[in-house]
């Protein structure tokens, strides 16, 4: 199995900027088709981005494209999230996934889950 650690979250104003990491173990990380989902307060979770096995090829929400940015570092075994012009719709507990079925952003395809880090935008 992977195991994912999320790091980075923190309190950030409107219009700031924030970058998230997470740090993979266990199975050959390359392997994997890496991404993040997010909940807010009383929501279910939500897709965020995705990013396949090499790195070239990434999809993400539309609610945080041309903010956000995935990327991977396989041989450090680390994923990241650049979060970009944040506002209060992107608090949230966000989730580091894995997924060794192919390259999808469907929830049911990641078999792995990290913990979540929160992620607070303030006004």
């Amino acid at each position: 199995q992977v195991h994912l650690v999320e790091s980075g979250g923190g309190l950030v104003q409107a219009g700031g900027s924030l970058r998230l990491s997470c740090a993979a173990s266990g199975e050959t990380f390359s392997d994997y088709t890496l991404g993040w989902f997010r909940q807010a307060p009383g929501k279910e979770q939500e897709f965020v981005a995705v990013i396949n096995r090499s790195g070239g090829n990434t999809i993400y929400a539309d609610s945080v494209k041309g903010r956000f940015t995935i990327s991977r570092d396989n041989a450090k075994n680390m994923v990241y999230l650049q979060m970009n012009r944040l506002n209060p719709d992107d608090t949230a507990v966000y989730f580091c996934v894995a997924g060794g079925r192919g390259f999808t952003y469907h929830r049911e395809m990641f078999e792995y889950w990290g913990q979540g880090t929160q992620v607070t935008v303030s006004t």
